[in-house]
């Protein structure tokens, strides 16, 4: 039972329920980064660099049945040994893409949240007092030439 009381104390910690919400959020939010991505950004790239689909760039590793097209799709569904790399390749440019764009988004907020951070301390800072200022301006008065 012992074990059982130590898990749960586990399980219930700030850190194990944060976790388990970032997890969740997470999933959420790569189905919104997943579509900036694919529908918004790469057809953009796509269309200024050419496609970076390289999903069909393979190399068979068998003999191909006669009459089976040379299509990836096909080669897999006739189990052809096949080395699909250009799938490798379109994931990886992908992560890279995502990764920078993820990269912006955290600057971006970062940002905002340091300026949001400056304009509260500027707001909580107190008023200078009025004798401080006073001697400032008859300081300065004095420095003033003549």
């Amino acid at each position: 039972m012992a074990i059982l009381k130590e898990f749960r104390d586990f399980a219930v910690k700030g850190n194990v329920i944060d976790l388990a919400v970032g997890v969740i959020i997470g999933a959420a939010f790569s189905k919104i980064v997943d579509s900036l991505v694919g529908d918004v950004i790469m057809p953009v790239i796509g269309k200024v660099v050419g496609s970076l689909d390289f999903s069909n760039l393979f190399v068979v590793l068998g003999s191909v049945p006669a009459g089976t097209p040379m299509a990836l799709s096909d080669l897999k569904k006739a189990g052809v040994p096949v080395l699909a790399y250009g799938n490798f390749i379109t994931v990886v440019v992908n992560f890279i893409l995502l990764a920078w764009i993820i990269f912006l988004m955290v600057r971006a907020i970062n940002r905002l949240r340091r300026q949001q951070e400056q304009d509260q301390a500027a707001a909580a800072a107190p008023p200078e007092p009025e004798d401080v200022r006073l001697l400032r301006e008859i300081r300065d008065s004095l420095r003033a030439p003549r």
